[in-house]
């Protein structure tokens, strides 16, 4: 009886031998999609948007990542750093930053957007979180003073604070009238695809700054 009454506790403390000699398996590398409704998915289903289709492509190319969507649709460069602190929440090994479109929508100041753009960064620096910035620029109705303003902001920001950069978020999209919804701003399926494709060099060369 007393070895029969031995005989699970044998089993369970070999169970935890094994899995004590076992190598343990790394969480996947946290990244947070920061911006507005372009990085969201407007009008799109969740497994179209942005982030959802770069996890994909990343974890195609062998990448053990999580891209968490924190765009959040109507989003200024003001709204952005109001919640910069809550959105990107601890454990977070990096940042695609990608905000300023509705500011240039809007016609806020260039000089507005840099700050609220430099208070995040700076924001991201002291958690020692990098971040990929991604650029924005200026549309054509706004004139070319307002747009040498706006669109200097970010290669002179990824220059200054080291960033990896990608110039162009709509970059194949813009002037694609297939590629985007009815509005003729945002991206439809196909053109998250041609987002995702474009961007993932960029995206690739951040991971190699994290470790992956």
């Amino acid at each position: 009886m007393r070895l029969k009454g031995l005989i699970p506790v044998f089993i369970t403390a070999l169970a935890m031998l094994i899995a004590a000699a076992l190598p343990s398996r790394a969480a996947p590398l946290s990244i947070v999609g920061f911006g507005d409704s372009l990085m969201a998915g407007y009008q799109l289903p969740q497994n179209e948007g942005f982030t959802a289709k770069l996890e994909q492509a990343l974890k195609a190319k062998g990448h053990d990542v999580t891209v968490t969507n924190a765009g959040v649709s109507g989003d200024t460069t003001s709204g952005g750093l109001a919640r910069i602190d809550w959105s990107v929440p601890d454990g977070t090994r990096g940042v695609i930053l990608e905000l300023g479109a509705n500011d240039a929508l809007r016609g806020i100041a260039p000089e507005e957007t840099r700050k609220n753009l430099v208070a995040m960064l700076e924001k991201l620096k002291a958690r020692n979180i990098p971040v990929l910035l991604v650029g924005m620029l200026s549309p054509p109705n706004m004139g070319g003073d307002y747009a040498d303003r706006f669109n200097a902001i970010y290669p002179e920001l990824a220059k200054t604070y080291g960033v990896e950069f990608y110039p162009f978020f709509l970059d194949g999209v813009v002037e694609n009238a297939g590629l985007k919804l009815e509005d003729g701003m945002h991206p439809n399926a196909k053109g998250v695809d041609q987002m995702v494709a474009r961007m993932l060099p960029s995206v690739e060369r951040f991971l190699q700054r994290l470790g992956s």
